[in-house]
Order: C-alpha cells, then structure tokens, then sequence
C-alpha cells in the first residue's frame, strides 16, 4: 500500500500501555494524563482528543504496526483520501 495515510487516537479506549511510542516514537507521545496521542510533522503533540496527522512514508508499517498490536484498540490508521480504515478496530 502507497497511498496516503492519517493516524488518530482515540483518548477513550487508551489503555496507556505504550506501544505504540515503542513502535513510532516520531507519531505517538504521551501526555501528562498518561494517555498516547499523536504528534505533528513538527514533533509537536497535539493534545486535543482525536486529533489526525499525516503518516510519513517511511514510517507506515511502523504507525500499522502499532495499530494492530494496541491492546486498547485505539489506533485508527485511515487512508486521506477517503477515509477508509486500513488498520485500527474498524478496519
């Protein structure tokens, strides 16, 4: 797959195991509340709930990856250009 990705967290089902920073600490942060969320191409965390950010190419299997070992099943990896769900609970 080379098509275009986003990443989103879902804050609600984080279980703050931390995988996924294991798995792509360029995308994946915690905040003070323990939670993961995800970073911006600036390595800036965006802390609002659900917040979505560009999957950099060289660390796609790394962000699906992540995704489907999230014991919260939180992770959602979608594709920009329909919004379709390659990985995460809903895919």
């Amino acid at each position: 797959m080379n098509e275009p990705l986003r990443v989103w967290i879902d804050q609600a089902l984080c279980t703050g195991d931390g995988l996924c920073v294991q798995y792509a600490p360029e995308v994946f942060e915690f905040d003070v509340d323990g939670l993961a969320y995800v970073k911006d191409d600036t390595g800036e965390l965006l802390a609002t709930p659900g917040s979505r950010v560009d999957v950099p190419d060289n660390l796609r299997l790394d962000v699906i990856s992540s995704a489907k070992e999230c014991p919260g099943d939180c992770i959602h990896v979608v594709r920009t250009a329909d919004d379709v769900e390659v990985a995460g609970p809903e895919a």
